[in-house]
């Protein structure tokens, strides 16, 4: 019933190409370097998602440790807001060359924690450091005061100042644990602001890692606390101290995030679930979108917000782009080793292999089409699941609508651009897209009709979320907020206006009556808008 990949490597453990194991990887050395400084009275472990195993114990934290970091982190950060700007700046500088310098050591650990494959752990390197390099050179403009035209020309004068809020609660998720960690926390800690972080505990090494890194790069220690533990425990009680909240999960999480946020009336961002449409139209080149199509699809296994899960071809071209589509998803090299070389990796649980395959099952009994992929590959390791193609997906199916999170698309034709766009907002989800063509002009029409934070043409996510000068984030069911440019570090700080009145009071004054005052603001206000006054 399914189709095979042709070409597989049977790998049957973590060996890199030198001959590394997980064990020579994750030290003990490395582990009790990486836990110095992280709050736990407990124990709790991680493991690698490529054979299951232990790769570490990690300190486990209690409510009561929870509490304590905070009010390190408290104390630290009074001291870190007055570090002025361009200092705390040039902290996310040295980070962004410490990063590249040893990354070798933290795509080991990406690769072991997460399963996927080394090339997509890169992508967690670019991003990190794009992010480093933007805000280490952009924060002090950013942050700057501001001056304002007043409520009266000339004799009010304004400026907008912003203040750190304070402590930040920040919950990670595990399928970038480099980006969606210290990614997120970066343009934070130049905004002067101290975080609490709970990290996946599967993922933690990671995490952890980068904060060592920044540490070296001068970051105070007790600036970045980190706690572990079980999400439903400890995840309330570091939500519930912050006094911003950023989270990054799936949308039934954030949306109790969000409650618990907005009981206390704190802010908070949250980018969460997605079933992102790339749509392909007739004047596409097949080749270009069929290699754009796999990128987008199945990188990071599809364990990516951004990743496309839903495929819109026009029937002019669906043919030839789907002979092609096929054909390089089988030919697709799955692996675990701890080098460059294969092309998609593994899955990071038993729940998303779970997810995984009752959404392919149950569109095949219910007469969708498997035309690449399909199926489970224990041979390679517990988790491992084909990049998987599907055709005839219709509802109720769950992979129609529900979001899969996993190397799974579902390929639907259509005939004329206004059907394709109707199904690509056709979701409570709005998050990414991704549209191809040769006209530019065309693609971008189409692009701004689209209901999502971001969309990319002839490129599935990479373009958007890199070019990080500008926002990224969801509508709908996606989210709230955004990370990047301007507004990812102002959500990070409260403004404060400071407004000085000079020379003449906001009243009746040299000799006016009350009366006299209102006419005179009368014709002050219909002169300033016959100037042009803004």
């Amino acid at each position: 019933m399914t189709d095979t990949l042709d070409s597989q490597p049977v790998p049957s453990t973590t060996a890199a190409a030198d001959g590394r194991t997980a064990a020579d990887v994750v030290t003990p050395e490395l582990v009790a370097r990486l836990t110095a400084g992280v709050a736990g009275s407990g124990t709790t472990a991680c493991h690698t998602p490529f054979t299951g195993q232990k790769l570490a114990d990690l300190p486990e934290a209690t409510p009561e440790d929870v509490e304590r970091a905070f009010r390190r982190a408290r104390r630290a950060q009074r001291d870190w807001e007055r570090v002025p700007v361009r200092r705390r700046a040039a902290v996310l500088l040295r980070f962004h060359d410490l990063v590249l310098e040893r990354q070798r050591e933290v795509l080991d650990l990406i690769q072991l924690e997460t399963g996927k494959a080394r090339l997509h752990a890169h992508e967690e390197i670019q991003a990190v450091s794009i992010a480093a390099r933007h805000y280490g050179r952009k924060a002090p403009a950013y942050l700057r005061p501001r001056r304002h035209q007043g409520a009266v020309p000339l004799l009010t004068h304004v400026r907008e100042l912003r203040h750190p809020r304070g402590v930040v609660a920040q919950i990670a998720p595990w399928n970038y644990p480099l980006e969606l960690s210290v990614g997120d926390a970066l343009p934070a800690f130049v905004a002067g602001n101290a975080v609490v972080m709970k990290p996946d505990t599967e993922t933690a090494l990671t995490a952890m890692w980068a904060r060592r890194l920044l540490i070296e790069a001068g970051l105070p220690e007790d600036v970045w606390q980190i706690v572990l533990g079980d999400g439903p425990v400890i995840g309330p009680e570091v939500v519930d101290r912050g006094d911003y909240v950023s989270f990054t999960g799936s949308t039934a999480t954030g949306r109790a995030v969000a409650q618990r946020a907005a009981a206390r009336l704190v802010g908070c961002s949250l980018e969460l679930g997605g079933k992102n449409a790339m749509i392909v139209l007739d004047d596409a080149d097949p080749d270009k979108a069929a290699a754009g199509a796999v990128r987008g699809c199945f990188s990071s296994a599809g364990q990516l917000c951004i990743s496309i899960e839903r495929l819109y071809v026009h029937e002019a071209v669906a043919d030839a782009f789907l002979e092609r589509f096929v054909a390089r998803t089988k030919a697709m090299r799955l692996g675990s080793a701890l080098a460059y070389g294969a092309d998609m990796g593994s899955l990071v649980s038993r729940a998303q292999l779970d997810n995984v395959t009752r959404h392919v099952d149950e569109a095949v009994e219910k007469g969708a089409t498997v035309l690449a992929g399909g199926r489970p590959r224990p041979d390679l390791g517990p988790l491992f699941y084909e990049p998987t193609i599907l055709e005839g997906v219709s509802a109720p199916m769950a992979v129609c609508a529900e979001e899969t999170f996993g190397p799974v698309v579902s390929v639907y034709r259509f005939s004329d651009e206004e059907e394709a766009l109707a199904l690509a907002n056709a979701t409570p989800y709005g998050l990414n897209a991704s549209v191809w063509s040769t006209s530019p002009r065309r693609a971008r029409a189409l692009a701004a009709r689209i209901r999502t934070g971001t969309v990319n043409i002839n490129e599935g996510y990479a373009p958007a979320y890199g070019s990080v000068q500008a926002p990224m984030g969801g509508m709908g069911d996606s989210g709230l907020g955004r990370r990047h440019g301007s507004e990812g570090i102002l959500k990070y700080t409260e403004a404060q206006t400071v407004a000085h009145q000079r020379l003449l009071p906001m009243a009746p004054s040299l000799g006016m009556d009350q009366e006299g005052y209102a006419d005179f603001m009368t014709r002050s206000l219909k002169a300033l808008k016959a100037f042009r006054f803004r």
